[in-house]
């Protein structure tokens, strides 16, 4: 049994597409004894007529889907960890204001928070070896990033992926995610 296991935790997974999100999260949500895996795309991707993706016009219809699905996730994520699961949430957090909202909707839960940053050309390359299907298509990895690192750069921990494989990535968030990962209160 790992820390993550032990303590009543809320795992949250971000970083740019092509980071190793869900592959990485995939991997730690086998691992652990009692968990459950909550992509963001899924969560997000529940709104079928009438959706528009989070960076789509109208921009204000994209702000209050964005908001809609990260209160989905939160309300899942909570009552799983409630249940006794670790959730593990494989979405993007692109700002402090974003973050700041799970924070909020999680407490009293015990948040840990890993961003995955291998770099914009690490994250490019992983995207071009994925299936066409599965591509996504976006060049704002440096923006986001820097947005990412303004917003809440301090917190949590900021996990350097770039000479990692998937398997060795998802060891080291199970075993040292929860002591290098928390969020303080002072944080919320």
């Amino acid at each position: 049994m790992t820390a993550l296991d032990r303590g009543a935790a809320c795992l949250l997974v971000t970083g740019a597409p092509g980071a190793g999100k869900s592959t990485v999260t995939r991997l730690v949500a086998a691992t652990l004894r009692r968990s459950a895996l909550l992509n963001g795309d899924a969560v997000h991707g529940l709104v079928v007529s009438g959706r528009v993706w989070p960076l789509g016009e109208p921009a204000d219809e994209a702000a209050r889907q964005v908001r809609l699905g990260n209160a989905n996730l939160c309300a899942l994520a909570a009552n799983l960890a409630d249940a006794g699961f670790t959730p593990v949430i494989d979405w993007i957090v692109p700002d402090r204001a974003q973050l700041d909202g799970f924070l909020t909707a999680l407490a009293p839960r015990r948040v840990v928070l890993v961003v995955l940053d291998p770099g914009a050309e690490a994250c490019r390359q992983r995207d071009a070896a994925r299936h066409p299907d599965e591509q996504f298509a976006f060049d704002g990895h440096e923006a986001l990033t820097a947005t990412m690192r303004d917003g809440y750069g301090g917190l949590g921990w900021w996990l350097d992926t770039s000479a990692l494989t998937p398997e060795e990535t998802a060891e080291r968030v199970v075993v040292h995610a929860y002591a290098l990962g928390g969020v303080p209160a002072s944080g919320r």
